[in-house]
């Protein structure tokens, strides 16, 4: 029957609650047969170990009600539990217009900060239909299901108050193109590694305090990227391209970042880096870890040494979000089904760019200006963004070693 045709129909909500154990949902529904009823709707939650089911069903035939009940309480005593059964008309009211899903992630998730985006969102005028936890640990990761509100200003309302409650808020619609293929795109420098690769040449070439020095004119802007790059590269001018392979070995990958990206590539995203760094180190992250795309600016090297010039296309921040506009076409993926991940000024255009932007450990400015932050030091937390579970993360991993161990 349409929603129309059963709003007026008479329904009961029936309620089991206590402590989890096998044959609970079974039990009630093979309790419920007996009464030729039909089921309308169900819901069960199990929070540490106590279950929580609902079942809305029609009413039974008439004189039966009664006996219903009775039948009911009787078997929820003899499970040791405890039932509540409430009559009414018709199934739930319909969600309002306006679908999103607004992931928060604590370390911890306070109760406070609980309390504050439930109290946000319902000063937007949404309604909160479902919560559920993606994860525990190395955050606390849970998602809210929220209807009755468009998802623009609901993430205005909720992302630009999460700094201050000690949380990372994503809000993005709702919908089957959650579930679609993906891009994810990131920055190299500090968000997929945890080094600055200019800076770790300059260590070998003895030259770290005048490259740092380079570094801040540019932050004051006394200097645009394009003329900081040939400065600091100009530092490194004689430098014997045999350090290549040295700092190769010397970039440490942010914490979670195989994780992210080996889970990525089992749900059929393809994944890229652009970076105003090197393609002497992408290059070999992207053979490493399997990355479908890689973009940087190149060393140039003639007789075996570095000439303190750069090659080819400069990536700059333009250069960034045109690289993510490319890559979305070459992999046949709409832009707003992309993800940018960044940390600095330099990502702005390319995290405004896709779909959802993500400031990774971001400064003020990068974190205001995009989507949504994350700011633990956990590159995988990035997944509960895009409404993959730990569990999920952990059978998949699981999987794999059992395939690799030929079990």
């Amino acid at each position: 029957m349409s929603a129309s045709q059963t709003s007026d129909v008479p329904t009961l909500l029936v309620k089991i609650f206590g402590k989890d154990r096998p044959g609970i949902t079974a039990g009630l529904f093979d309790t419920l047969a007996a009464y030729s009823v039909d089921v309308v709707d169900i819901e069960q939650v199990v929070t540490r170990g106590r279950i929580v089911l609902c079942a809305l069903v029609t009413e039974p035939p008439r004189g039966l009600e009664g006996d219903l009940r009775a039948t009911v309480h009787s078997w929820a005593e003899s499970m040791k539990m405890q039932a509540e059964i409430i009559s009414g008309k018709g199934d739930n009211r319909p969600r309002g217009l306006g679908r999103s899903l607004v992931t928060v992630l604590g370390h911890p998730l306070t109760s406070e900060a609980t309390a504050a985006i439930a109290a946000r969102i319902t000063r937007a005028g949404g309604n909160i239909d479902r919560i559920f936890r993606l994860a525990k640990y190395p955050v606390t990761a849970v998602e809210f299901a929220v209807s009755g509100v468009e998802t623009e200003p609901l993430r205005t309302t909720l992302v630009t108050d999460a700094a201050a409650l000690g949380v990372d808020v994503a809000v993005v619609a709702a919908g089957l193109h959650r579930r679609a293929q993906r891009l994810v795109v990131m920055d190299v420098d500090s968000t997929l590694i945890q080094d600055e690769v200019i800076e770790l040449f300059a260590g070998h070439a003895g030259c770290e305090d005048q490259v740092a020095e380079v570094t801040a004119a540019a932050m004051r802007g006394e200097l645009d990227f394009e003329q900081s790059l040939h400065a600091r590269v100009a530092l490194l001018k004689g430098l014997d391209a045999s350090v290549v392979d040295k700092v190769r070995s010397e970039v440490r990958l942010t914490p979670g970042a195989r994780t992210l990206i080996r889970t990525l590539k089992r749900l059929g995203y393809q994944v890229g880096v652009v970076s105003g760094g090197f393609t002497q180190v992408t290059d070999d992250l992207k053979e490493r870890l399997g990355l479908d795309f890689a973009q940087a600016n190149t060393l140039e090297i003639v007789d075996g040494k570095l000439t303190g010039r750069v090659s080819g296309e400069i990536v700059d921040r333009a250069g960034k979000a045109r690289l993510l506009r490319r890559f979305a076409a070459e992999a046949g993926v709409p832009l707003s089904q992309t993800v940018a991940i960044g940390d600095g000024a330099n990502d702005l255009d390319m995290l405004n760019a896709a779909g959802l932007g993500v400031a990774f450990n971001a400064k003020p400015v990068v974190r205001e200006a995009a989507h949504t932050a994350v700011n633990v030091p956990f590159l995988d937390t990035v997944l509960y963004l895009l409404g993959v579970t730990r569990e999920e993360v952990e059978a998949a991993d699981t999987l794999d070693q059992q395939l690799a161990e030929g079990i």
